[in-house]
């Protein structure tokens, strides 16, 4: 018996962004900027060097969660901070669950 809940377009797409979501996450220092984000917003000043990167690597997946939605940017004077866009990652981390919990059959 198929899995219907896999099985029709619209469940398609939002498995592809399902997809898409957990290639993003997937490289560490992305999560270490996501896990670093939680306790409120940061200037990209204090999130290099925690990550002991260079400052445009850390720019670069800083641009990444940005593009994606996960996070959102703030421009005060010279400095950019960033913080955590919670409605759209809570979206992404709530279909990663309704594609992985058990029984995902339509009743």
């Amino acid at each position: 018996m198929p899995i219907k809940c896999c099985n029709n377009k619209k469940v398609s797409n939002d498995i592809k962004k399902t997809v898409d979501f957990l290639k993003i996450i997937s490289e560490e220092n992305r999560v270490r900027i996501l896990c670093m984000l939680k306790d409120g917003s940061k200037c990209v000043c204090e999130i290099w060097p925690a990550l002991d990167l260079p400052q445009n690597l850390t720019s670069h997946h800083l641009g990444i969660l940005k593009e994606y939605g996960l996070v959102k940017s703030n421009k005060q004077g010279l400095k950019v901070f960033y913080e955590l866009n919670d409605k759209n990652l809570n979206k992404q981390l709530d279909n990663l669950y309704l594609f992985l919990k058990p029984k995902c059959y339509d009743n």
